[in-house]
């Protein structure tokens, strides 16, 4: 447990097609191979010549064999994957945090894609595509009938080129082609404000490589608009993860020097690690300390951490060390529980390979895993309740996931009642009309959660929530 983690690659947490994730990136795989079992390699080499010279029509060798890696990588846990070229390279772009493409954060409603915001400097904004923007068609394909995945897809290229977007603005009333140059996009995973005198707000939406720079920025800007702030909150919600040395990063600049963050163990000895408040610990390729810019008052200030179901990984360790060395009080509903850990082994220039090799703990040695982070204070997401939570997938609703190791665990009978209610709820929710039945966004006047985390901060009574309760880690079906 006390080896440092000596930083070969990337560390990361996070998201990777749809499945929550924490991830050691390593350029190198280790030579020493198992002993091999002969006669099961026998066998697959004779199903390999069975179906090349038996099957019903030709097969493509090279699929074959991509496949076979694939499910047996997938049969292990949800976790451990197979990237191909195209997987690789879209694995390399999220944790960059860098794409090809026009530049807007966009969701679904009624079929068509909705711009939830440009990004500030990319080709979008300047092309004057604006917030609740609806895009019905990209270039000549209508976009209703369109998957959001892809959408996108169809307005991401290769730099240089053009694609036309067919905008319908809402409040003028009028549709309106716009072409647009495609061109490499940082996305932003930072955001914040002064929410009043006093009290800032910083969102983190993901870890990824600029995230550590964007975040000290950030609560620079909100320092010298106010430097006497008596309260930060910390917005982890639906924050899925990312890179590791991140998420390290951003604890210690709340954390006291040296303290640990969090601890990895698994089969091998490099996966026995220690990470702590030290720059040596999370700078990795960031170069010199990256938050030795902060302000010296965000060491000491009170802070409120808000999470939720959608807070993984990266955001669970973060919230995990704040809440073990009560640094801060974790506000909101449990967190996912994804509490392993990957580790990405090159397989050539363009492949590779995501394997689980071990678990992580937070500071007082807890496993998250298939459980999650408990908030001290419990709290809605709005002012009537939480009535869609049961809803939300964690890690213990995915299929092969990973036991805590730490104890048996049981199986939640309550949760399947609870969810039948949330999406009787939810059909009749479908009924009203859009503007009745929009989600406030984060940061906004109408955040009841993060209402709640400033009235925390002033010491005010806070609405806790009257029907959330730790929810208890929940048994694989054999």
């Amino acid at each position: 447990m006390g080896q440092k983690l000596k930083i070969t690659g990337w560390v990361m947490l996070g998201v990777v097609a749809g499945a929550l994730t924490t991830v050691s990136l390593q350029t190198v795989a280790r030579n020493a191979l198992a002993p091999l079992p002969l006669e099961e390699l026998q066998q697959l080499s004779t199903v390999f010549g069975l179906i090349k010279s038996d099957y019903v029509e030709a097969v493509d060798e090279k699929k074959l064999i991509t496949d076979a890696i694939s499910g047996m990588v997938s049969s292990l846990d949800p976790h451990s994957v197979y990237f191909d070229k195209k997987a690789y390279k879209e694995f390399k772009e999220g944790t960059a945090g860098k794409f090809v493409g026009v530049g807007i954060e966009i969701t679904q409603e009624d079929g068509l894609v909705k711009v939830v915001t440009p990004i500030e400097g990319s080709p979008a904004f300047r092309a004057g595509i604006k917030t609740n923007d609806l895009v019905t068609k990209i270039d000549d394909t209508a976009v209703k009938g369109l998957s959001l995945n892809e959408a996108v897809k169809r307005m991401r290229g290769e730099p240089a080129t053009k694609v036309v977007l067919t905008i319908y603005r809402k409040d003028e009333n009028r549709t309106f082609p716009v072409t647009i140059v495609r061109e490499e996009i940082k996305q932003l995973s930072v955001r914040g404000k002064l929410i009043e005198p006093g009290y800032g707000w910083v969102r983190v939406s993901q870890f990824q490589e600029r995230t550590v720079d964007d975040f000290v920025k950030k609560v620079n800007e909100i320092y010298k608009q106010d430097p006497n702030i008596k309260g930060m909150v910390l917005d982890l919600r639906n924050d899925p993860g990312g890179l590791l040395n991140a998420a390290v990063a951003i604890s210690a600049a709340f954390l006291p020097d040296n303290v640990t963050v969090v601890s990895t163990n698994g089969q091998t000895e490099e996966s026995k690690q220690t990470l702590r408040a030290a720059a040596k610990d999370y700078q990795g390729r960031m170069g010199a300390d990256p938050i030795r810019g902060l302000p010296a008052g965000l060491k000491k200030v009170p802070v409120v951490v808000l999470v939720n179901e959608g807070s993984a990984s990266a955001s669970e360790i973060v919230a995990g060390a704040l809440q073990d060395h009560k640094r801060a009080t974790i506000m909101g509903s449990q967190t996912f529980g994804k509490g392993s850990v990957q580790t990405f082994r090159a397989l050539g220039p363009d492949t590779g390979l995501k394997i689980t090799t071990s678990r992580y703990y937070t500071p007082s040695g807890k496993s998250i895993q298939a459980k999650g982070i408990v908030p001290d204070v419990m709290v809605d997401d709005t002012e009537e309740g939480s009535p869609y939570a049961a809803l939300r997938t964690r890690e213990a609703d995915l299929e092969k996931h990973l036991a805590s190791g730490q104890g048996e665990e049981q199986k939640d009978q309550a949760r399947e009642k609870a969810r039948e209610e949330a999406l009787k709820r939810l059909e009749e929710e479908s009924r009203k009309p859009v503007a009745e039945r929009k989600a406030p966004e984060f940061g906004t006047d109408k955040d009841f959660q993060l209402a709640q985390a400033i009235k925390q901060l002033k010491g005010q009574p806070v609405l806790v929530s009257k029907t959330l309760v730790e929810r208890k880690p929940e048994v694989k079906e054999d």
